[in-house]
């Protein structure tokens, strides 16, 4: 399968109790948590999503081929650029 962990990841353990294949492990202590491809079934045919993006609290933190499982905007209900307009309020203050 095509899940991967991105370098947005904070190491937040959410996700690797939920991992119905045990396929989610941390290869080193700074390293952020990776997804075995060979044994990461994306949950089919045990759940409708996969469990480590439900859970996931980092948007774009969990990618499949390229596309963010929760893209910016989606956990937060913000649209990406009014969440820069804010940041650049807040960074100029």
């Amino acid at each position: 399968m095509a899940l991967k962990i991105n370098d947005a990841c904070v190491n937040c353990w959410a996700c690797v109790d939920l991992c119905p294949t045990g396929s989610i492990f941390r290869p080193g202590t700074k390293a952020h948590f990776v997804i075995n491809p060979k044994t990461c079934t994306e949950c089919a045919g045990a759940f409708d999503d996969p469990q480590c993006a439900s859970i996931c609290p980092i948007e774009g933190a969990i990618v499949r081929r390229g596309e963010a499982l929760n893209p910016p905007g989606s956990l937060t209900g913000i649209p990406p650029e009014r969440m820069e307009e804010a940041m650049a309020r807040y960074r100029s203050r």
